[in-house]
């Protein structure tokens, strides 16, 4: 269900409604990822809040200043409104509902407030901004959300990824902290939404085994994923990305999940030269967790 040109500060929402956020800075990635949230979530019931942020320059003439933002107000406001249109050819279900938020200021700091005040679920959003890089799979204003957004998970779609089902997730991971299961309810959710199985992949370095403290967290993940299609494999490779490149191609995996365990984890992993050669990147959705306690 579409509610155009609504300012959605003062709704008052059913609370079993999944609640979503979709940033965009109006371009054709953006405009992909919001896409993608709606086919994935397509039989939940849904609140989608589609947010557009500007600012203007600081060195602004005080003069112009006013003249500035209230430009910058209509611009967002205007293409608010044009997504939104787009969304009524788009949208099918009978159980999602759009509002839109317009608001100046900080990209980070707006969303931070607003997963707050409506309780947000999830951010979807595309990996590349209105420049569209060649270059740079991964937008500097999207590793920041995935760095920087704490309390909620951050799904990060590329421009190349279209929504044909889920059917196989790789989960990376070291055994090396204790995770909660309630880090884990989004990816849950997912692989009960779609059917899809979780592929818990663990590389490790030549000639070495899982320790007993490694072995009992295992343990835990099976706990966690009770009732889903898992199973656990293992690389022995030195270098983490290309093994998760490999294991990615061949098994033909639909998304990514990552839960943040230290500081620019994503601006690691995502940003360095070799990311531009590795495929999956551009395709393969990627689903940032993050840590509780931190």
């Amino acid at each position: 269900m579409i509610r155009p040109y609504i300012q959605c500060h003062y709704q008052v929402l059913n609370a079993m409604k999944r609640r979503i956020l979709l940033p965009t800075d109006f371009s054709k990635n953006a405009q992909n990822a919001m896409d993608y949230a709606i086919n994935l979530y397509k039989k939940d019931s849904c609140v989608f809040y589609i947010l557009n942020t500007y600012t203007i320059e600081p060195f602004t003439l005080e003069l112009a200043a006013e003249r500035y933002l209230r430009e910058a107000k209509q611009k967002s406001i205007s293409g608010l409104q044009k997504n939104l249109e787009r969304l009524t050819n788009v949208d099918d279900s009978d159980c999602h509902e759009f509002h839109w938020v317009s608001e100046c200021g900080s990209f980070i700091e707006i969303m931070k407030a607003l997963i707050d005040k409506f309780d947000i679920d999830i951010v979807v959003m595309g990996t590349q901004g209105d420049t569209d890089s060649r270059t740079q799979i991964y937008g500097s204003q999207t590793l920041l959300a995935m760095e920087r957004i704490r309390n909620c998970p951050v799904l990060a779609v590329p421009s190349k990824a279209i929504f044909k089902g889920i059917k196989e997730i790789v989960f990376p991971t070291g055994y090396k902290t204790h995770y909660k299961r309630s880090e884990f309810q989004h990816l849950v959710d997912i692989a009960k939404n779609t059917g899809a199985a979780i592929r818990i992949l663990h590389i490790l370095d030549k000639d070495k085994l899982l320790n007993k403290d490694q072995l009992d967290k295992q343990e835990h993940l099976k706990d966690y994923f009770e009732g889903l299609e898992y199973s656990f494999h293992t690389l022995q490779d030195t270098e983490v990305q290309s093994a998760l490149d490999t294991f990615i191609e061949i098994k033909n995996m639909d998304m990514v999940v990552f839960i943040n365990k230290k500081h620019n984890f994503f601006i690691w992993i995502l940003s360095r030269p070799m990311v531009k050669n590795l495929t999956y990147h551009s395709t393969i959705p990627i689903l940032a967790l993050h840590d509780l306690r931190n």
